[in-house]
């Protein structure tokens, strides 16, 4: 069951040189020779196999990776989910990672699925959640009608309990660099506060998740897409304690007051309230869902009136984006689909896809944003991502050549990654933001709310790299801003709640802000 559930991987900058790294995952079973792999871009646009020598080309049922500086010395590290166990890896900054999952104290037995990096206390630490799926045993066999050997799905298998880690900080210089050099190397150690916490009085069998402020408060809460059963939506009470409240705030149901085979996760502001939507995935014979927040802190569950329940075709779907490809201002949607059950699709294949998958291909979608926070399906004026039928499973998105588009990386069950570059007609202009805290080594701002202004229009985004389906994206905020060629200001919402003015200018670039650099609001 596992080789159907994964994999992912990440778009990150390791070795902080301003180009998007590659870092794949393989689900193989343990012992395999297949290892996952590391690429580094290189300044021609080119990537080199940097897999050897990282540390990070290790074997096992790999569900997804996340990328996120857990001891705040400015390299971003990596945490790993596999099925039975998490592994965390240091980057020590000479492009060779270190496990130090035991030392850390990251006891997860569970099978993992997604995870996210987020500050839950607000003390400067990036902290841990992981979220687990069912509790699966290997023995157990599952039939289709034709009384094959099939892929067992989650029907009767317990749900299991979504982990916290709280980061108890860096501990002291570990040892000099390899190369000799008289660079510190800084330790993390976690505390599992799973129970103390709160999370643990609500179980189930998740597959997405999200951190990100849901009702306003300025502090960090948890979605988790559950397969099969009802989402929960864990709200930070701000002592250390969570409160699980999906169901009356409306994230917890289908508008048909069902539950759905919840998968990947998008969000993004769709129609320009400044406030933030949610989108899932589901299975190829149930509507994927578009939660719409208003007023804030409470969602509604609008797929039929935003334009999402008569696709082209449907599929299975897993990894989901929110953002604007054609940089008009609205945020599109795209997500990629792959069976969990054999079926009968005729598209083409991918080629390279393994025969033995090829009954579960499916073809991915993508769907234009009028402006209006309705959507359009264009996914056959889209060959090259939705042309061929492939079993769609990650789906990260990163401005992968730094053109100010954002581009895709899509990963899929027994076939190839393929990376796809974004050739839209260029409808607007653009901006893209790294916000970082000098205070704490320089690291991404994960939870940071990211607010460009232009008279009285506004977009907004939010650094959060975990999101979509066992992938890890982009830690860089993209705005498309359609007919603006300049902006008036940029507002980031640290994440500890205060507030910072930026000063505006020309579009059409990359921009740096510091902590600090700002004007206080």
């Amino acid at each position: 069951m596992p080789e159907s559930i994964g994999s992912g991987g990440a778009l990150f900058d390791y070795d902080n040189d301003g180009r998007l790294d590659i870092y794949l995952v393989h689900c193989v079973p343990p012992g395999s020779a297949s290892r996952n792999r590391l690429f580094h871009q290189e300044a021609d646009g080119r990537f080199r196999d940097a897999s050897v020598g990282s540390g990070l080309d290790v074997a096992g049922y790999c569900m997804g990776v996340y990328a996120g500086d857990v001891n705040n010395d400015g390299f971003p590290d990596l945490l790993l989910t596999e099925y039975g166990a998490v592994r965390l890896f240091l980057n020590r900054g000479t492009g060779r990672f270190e496990d130090v999952t035991r030392a850390a104290e990251l006891d997860n037995s569970r099978w993992a699925t997604a995870a996210s990096f987020f500050d839950y206390d607000r003390d400067g630490w990036l902290d841990l959640v992981v979220a687990n799926y069912v509790d699966y045993s290997p023995t157990q066999k599952c039939y289709d009608t034709r009384g094959a050997v099939e892929y067992c799905g989650p029907q009767g298998m317990q749900g299991t309990v979504t982990k916290l880690f709280r980061n108890l900080g860096a501990g002291q210089p570990a040892a000099s660099a390899a190369d000799g050099q008289a660079q510190s190397l800084r330790s993390a150690r976690f505390e599992d506060v799973t129970v103390k916490s709160g999370l643990a009085r609500a179980i189930g069998p998740a597959l997405g998740i999200l951190c990100a402020d849901f009702d306003g408060d300025r502090w960090p809460d948890i979605f988790l897409a559950d397969d099969g059963q009802p989402n929960r939506l864990f709200i930070n009470l701000r002592n250390g304690t969570f409160a699980e409240e999906a169901a009356q705030r409306g994230l917890a149901y289908n508008a048909l007051g069902s539950t759905a085979a919840n998968m990947g996760v998008a969000s993004g502001d769709i129609d320009g309230d400044g406030m933030l939507d949610l989108f899932t995935t589901h299975l190829i014979w149930e509507q994927h869902a578009l939660w719409k927040q208003a007023p804030r802190g409470l969602f509604q569950e609008l797929s039929s009136t935003v334009g999402l329940v008569n696709p082209a075709w449907r599929g299975t779907g897993f990894g989901s984006v929110l953002a604007d490809f054609d940089l008009d201002g609205a945020v599109d949607l795209a997500f990629v689909n792959g069976g969990i059950k054999r079926g009968d699709d005729p598209s083409p294949r991918l080629h390279g896809l393994a025969p033995f998958w090829s009954p579960y291909a499916q073809r991915n979608q993508v769907f234009a944003n009028d402006g209006a926070g309705r959507f359009v399906d264009v996914s056959v004026a889209n060959p090259d991502f939705s042309g061929r039928a492939a079993v769609g499973r990650g789906l990260a998105c990163g401005d992968i050549d730094n053109d100010g588009a954002p581009d895709l990386l899509a990963c899929s069950a027994g076939g190839p990654v393929r990376m796809l570059r974004n050739v839209a007609k260029r409808r607007g202009h653009w901006l893209g933001i790294r916000a970082v805290d000098p205070a704490l080594g320089g690291r991404d701002a994960h939870g940071a709310e990211v607010t460009v202004r232009v008279g009285s229009r506004r977009w907004e985004r939010m650094i959060q790299p975990s999101s979509s389906y066992l992938v890890s994206n982009d830690p860089r905020v993209h705005f498309g801003l359609g007919d603006v060629a300049t902006f008036d200001e940029i507002r980031v919402l640290w994440p500890d709640g205060a507030e910072e003015s930026f000063a505006g200018g020309a579009a059409d670039r990359l921009i740096l802000l510091r902590r600090g650099a700002g004007t206080k609001r």
